[in-house]
């Protein structure tokens, strides 16, 4: 085996998050109950292993609906015959020049795109107009030196630069692309064959120098991991392992080391089923980790089955508890207020885990994004999630829809709460807040951060993060404005932001709720170094049912030493000019006002231009920052707003 980089993990998982402190649970669901030796009692062979029908079995692949099948044959025919683009190294070395990783990000995912488009037409058409064309693109990404990208080569011993051969590494998108061509290898390995029999040989041969070997290398490694890597990689390795490897007694011993890893991140998850990275992550997290379990159930014929599990339920159940209307989710941290969840992957889940507000929310994301008439276009990505959509389209187009405005949601462990003036619409004022660690995965600095949404739309809102950089995951994260606390709905305190790391937490955090209002507490002192000279920070948050929503921030000081202020940021116009009074207009013309004491705070609005890829979409060309500055000099004091619609 060539030289394997020993700080692997510790430096990868750096690149995604910033820290996962939950602690551990040894809960070992999967090892607990299914020791190595008892696999090859329980799993399928290679030989016997057919999750889904193979090239050849026409009747069963026609059962998918014409009109789709027509689509991807389209869609492959506007790659066939055309040239492929190439990887230069100098294109590769963006990451390390200049930060930027989506130059070679755009032609390595293109490619991938490419190669699933073409194979899918081949598979639904079945003429062998495709086959050379896939031949070419199989051929090429077996050459690429490093499956991953630049972003994350930085695990090897030599850090970010070229990808060093003799120090292999699997990340994110190397476990992708080997569960790409393992899926390709089993739907259609005889008519390869047919092409040369090399290429399924090829295909073994690249899979197991660069993810079976590594994996079983760097197995402590795999064993730390806590947070979306784990679930998202896993899967991927997995459908490789029991897609390619026809060595039996090798395939269970790898498959268990996965399965040890996988406890890992089960037993680092917090009893609420919350995620910390946020819904835009729950896909990679509890979505993975259903990839997994689903492959594991698969092929075991039902007996490796944790569906049962409390935890299981609650982490797919997140998705949907974490709705606010349309496409907006809560998206504290790195996550985006725009959400896409895959309407079939939460119709699946919600279905194994008996859960119809679930299975009912994926069968209403599915009619809101045409899924029954017009599946997605093959991602760059493995197939992990399209094979089993293409045959529960007929399922999903039939099944009953349901919005789940559920009522109010508590994470006690992640310390995050929504509540909703009615439990049955999106109708008038929406909350959501959080207390937590300023160490969380993918963390902003933004305890006791919280957004409001009325009637679907939001009002006051978290921005998200931007377009990822050199930058994002590095010791200067929190030089991104995004990332700041005074970018968020929070105090800047004599002058002092919130600080970053796990001492910087939330205390005496209470969440109560009525019939009339639903109030969230916590202490906010710790959430900031000594020099901001704070005894007590406490922050609550009410929502007077179908009425408003009340802060209320009560505080006592060690000094007055610097300038203290209210940030509230908006995707909404601002006016400031009335005292007391800050009116929000929407493009829509919808209007709200903040009511403050005018004896207590001086307002103004600062615009905040976005010209972001990432965040236009969501917001558009502009933002804006509210700052109230507090005018007086009192230690003790405190001071209440107020958010109204205006009919």
């Amino acid at each position: 085996m060539k030289r394997i980089s020993l700080i692997f993990f510790a430096v990868l998982f750096a690149l995604t998050s910033v820290s996962n402190c939950n602690a551990q649970v040894k809960r070992n669901f999967l090892c607990g109950k299914n020791g190595n030796a008892e696999l090859k009692n329980i799993l399928k062979e290679h030989a016997t292993f057919h999750p889904f029908p193979k090239i050849n079995e026409r009747d069963e692949w026609l059962k998918v609906p014409e009109n789709i099948r027509n689509e991807y044959i389209h869609n492959g025919e506007k790659y066939l015959n055309k040239p492929w683009e190439t990887l230069p190294a100098s294109v590769f070395l963006d990451y390390k020049r200049n930060g930027n990783r989506s130059r070679y990000e755009d032609i390595c995912f293109k490619r991938r795109q490419k190669l699933m488009s073409l194979v899918f037409a081949e598979i639904f058409e079945n003429k062998g107009r495709f086959l050379d064309d896939i031949a070419n693109g199989i051929w090429l990404v077996c050459e690429e030196t490093f499956w991953g990208i630049p972003a994350h080569v930085g695990a090897q011993t030599k850090g970010t630069d070229l990808p060093d051969v003799t120090d292999p590494i699997i990340d994110l998108f190397s476990a992708e692309t080997a569960a790409m061509l393992a899926y390709i290898d089993y739907l259609m390995e005889d008519k390869l064959k047919e092409v040369s029999p090399l290429i399924p040989e090829r295909i073994y041969y690249e899979e197991n120098r660069r993810i079976f070997s590594v994996y079983k290398e760097k197995s402590a490694w795999w064993k730390t991991g806590t947070n979306n890597w784990n679930p998202w990689i896993n899967s991927n390795v997995l459908a490789s392992l029991l897609l390619l490897e026809k060595d039996n007694a090798r395939r269970n011993d790898l498959i268990f080391l996965t399965m040890q890893s996988v406890d890992v991140f089960i037993n680092s998850y917090p009893e609420d089923g919350g995620c910390d990275e946020g819904p835009n992550y729950w896909s990679r997290a509890a979505g993975s980790l259903f990839d997994y379990l689903e492959l594991l159930y698969t092929a075991s014929d039902g007996k490796i089955n944790l569906y049962n599990e409390p935890l299981i339920k609650k982490m797919g159940q997140f998705i949907y508890k974490t709705w606010i209307g349309g496409n907006y989710f809560i998206n504290f941290a790195d996550a985006s207020a725009l959400s896409y969840p895959d309407p079939i992957l939460v119709f699946r889940f919600g279905n194994r885990i008996n859960d119809p507000l679930m299975s009912g929310f994926g069968a209403w994301l599915a009619a809101r994004a045409s899924t029954g008439v017009k599946i997605a276009i093959p991602d760059f990505g493995s197939p992990i999630s399209i094979l089993p959509n293409l045959f529960l389209i007929d399922k999903i187009v039939n099944a009953k829809q349901v919005e789940p405005y559920t009522a109010e949601t508590w994470l006690p462990d992640l310390q995050v709460m929504a509540a909703r003036s009615f439990s049955n619409s999106e109708k008038e004022f929406y909350i959501a807040a959080k207390g937590g660690h300023n160490a969380e995965s993918h963390n902003h600095n933004d305890v006791g951060n919280f957004i409001v949404y009325c009637n679907g739309k939001p009002v006051l809102i978290d921005v998200g993060v931007e377009t990822y950089t050199a930058k994002t995951f590095s010791s200067k994260r929190y030089e991104i404005w995004t990332m700041q606390s005074q970018y968020h709905n929070l105090p800047t305190i004599n002058g002092i932001q919130q600080k970053d790391g796990r001492n910087f937490h939330a205390e005496n955090v209470k969440f109560l709720s009525s019939k009339d209002k639903t109030d969230f507490s916590l202490e906010l002192a710790k959430c900031y170094p000594d020099e901001a000279g704070i005894n007590s920070w406490f922050r609550n948050i009410e929502l007077i049912k179908g009425k408003k929503v009340i802060l209320t921030d009560k505080y006592d000081l060690k000094e007055r030493k610097g300038t203290t202020t209210l940030n509230l940021m908006t995707c909404l116009t601002a006016d400031c000019s009335l005292p007391g009074k800050i009116i929000l207009i929407g493009t829509d013309s919808s209007k709200y006002e903040i009511v403050y004491d005018k004896n207590k705070f001086t307002a103004a609005a600062e615009n905040i231009t976005i010209d972001d890829a990432r965040l236009m979409p969501v917001w558009g060309k502009k933002l804006t920052r509210i700052v109230l500055t507090i005018t007086d000099s009192k230690l003790k004091d405190s001071y209440k707003i107020e958010v109204g619609e205006i009919n």
